[in-house]
């Protein structure tokens, strides 16, 4: 009986579950319903108004296109690669609706115009010197040098660098060169006027090197700081070598006149460099780069004779070597840096009897340079050295340098110069000196 009526009361109770499970489900599909209109009707809306806005743009166009002084648009098929094409392409549509087309200008300089420029740099090198020097002295206070670079990638091909130095005494081209980076063999060359690469102190501007001044064998031995730069090309090639060695040759020919190293007299007096660099990695954080130089050219035995077919020359024999420490992770808090030189001159000249005779001479200098934090750097140079012209007369020299580093854009370098030169006079001198760049300036080779 029991079980009867629970029967009884599920079938009373089942149909109207059932009608309530329907109710919820109709309820759900008519929300679902409003929800696809609403959506539909946003659609429609937006339709028309991208249809309306695309109406007014094709207007816009039409009358643009017909207004007196509007440029006709150009199509070129298969036009050559040149500067002007670059810039054309690069050129953003003018803004439609206006009678001329409109070009950005930002700081009173049109974009296009930027695109073509070169990287632009201003180094600026100011040198002060206390103390006494009789036998070289210097300016107490001088703008020594302001450096303009130019610089800028010419095609896929090859890549060009000038270099003006601006002087108190005029204005000079320090280097002015294009590199060929393309070249087949693996050669690169470079033509124009360059540094010789003889040594490592040679190619390096005044604003690059670690010290105020240049030390005494490139003085006597090498020209001084012009040092050996002449107009003439260069060829440089990477060579075969054993594994974790970098090996590198290079030959230069220049037109023969070089400070008061090389002179020349006819068109057949060039003179050479030839260099050969090795470099090898002695661990993650130091390295070691040696390298040996020739150089070869006409030296004019005299002003009486300069006119006369010589047999007088300049060579040149050099040794560099320079030794980095910088760990990968502390690289701008602390380094060492060790530079050594060793130059042998031998120069044909006139005795004071006007008689032939080679001078011989020789000079070094070797010099350290450690960095304390990452803004200051102590170091020191010594430095000995015969004159290429009175070989029997050595100079000797002792430098310690402190420099300062505000930022990566600025320097403040403070040096104390002893030196003792052979006429048995000794000058003490306190240099001192700031160099700012401005402008993106190029890296120094390595």
């Amino acid at each position: 009986m029991k079980n009867v009526m629970v029967l009884a009361c599920a079938l009373l109770v089942l149909p109207g579950a059932l009608s309530a499970q329907d109710a919820s489900k109709e309820s759900t599909e008519a929300k679902r319903e409003d929800r696809l209109k609403t959506l539909e009707e946003q659609v429609r809306a937006l339709a028309a108004e991208v249809e309306g806005l695309s109406g007014e743009l094709k207007t816009a166009r039409e009358s643009a296109a017909n207004a007196p002084g509007a440029r006709p648009k150009l199509v070129l098929a298969s036009a050559p690669y040149t500067r002007e094409s670059a810039a054309a392409a690069a050129t953003p549509e003018p803004p439609q609706g206006s009678g001329t087309a409109q070009t950005q200008v930002f700081g009173g300089a049109t974009s296009n115009a930027k695109l073509l420029n070169p990287d632009i740099s201003v180094i600026g090198d100011f040198l002060g010197t206390a103390g006494n020097n009789s036998i070289r002295p210097v300016r107490s206070l001088e703008l020594h040098e302001s450096e303009v670079g130019l610089q800028a990638i010419i095609d896929p091909y090859a890549r060009g660098d000038f270099f003006l130095s601006f002087g108190e005494q005029g204005v000079n081209v320090e280097e002015g060169y294009i590199t060929f980076t393309s070249l087949p063999g693996g050669f690169v060359a470079k033509v124009g006027k360059m540094r010789a690469a003889f040594g490592k102190v040679n190619t390096i501007h005044n604003h690059a090197l670690e010290w105020t001044d240049r030390p005494l064998v490139t003085d006597n031995l090498l020209g001084g700081e012009d040092g050996i730069e002449d107009a003439g090309l260069s060829v440089t090639r990477i060579l075969p070598a054993p594994k974790w060695i970098f090996l590198e040759a290079t030959g230069q020919a220049f037109r023969g006149d070089s400070s008061t190293i090389f002179q020349s007299v006819t068109h057949k007096d060039v003179s050479y460099v030839g260099h050969i660099r090795a470099y090898k990695d002695l661990s993650e954080s130091t390295n070691v780069d040696i390298g040996a130089s020739y150089s070869r050219g006409h030296s004019a035995p005299g002003t009486d004779l300069i006119t006369l077919p010589s047999n007088f020359h300049t060579e040149l024999y050099g040794v560099d070597t320079t030794f980095r420490w910088k760990p990968l992770r502390r690289a701008i808090y602390h380094s060492f840096l060790a530079r050594s030189e060793l130059v042998w001159s031998q120069r044909d000249q006139l005795s004071p009897l006007s008689l032939f005779q080679t001078q011989r001479a020789f000079g070094f200098f070797t010099s350290g340079e450690y960095r304390l934090t990452r803004r200051w750097t102590v170091g020191g140079r010594f430095d000995r050295t015969g004159r290429a012209q009175q070989a029997n007369l050595t100079d000797t020299g002792f430098s310690a340098l402190l420099t300062y580093w505000p930022s990566e854009f600025s320097q403040i370098r403070g040096q104390y110069r002893f030196a003792r030169y052979a006429e048995g006079r000794d000058a003490n001198e306190l240099r001192f000196q700031f160099v700012f760049v401005l402008g993106a300036h190029g890296a120094h080779p390595f």
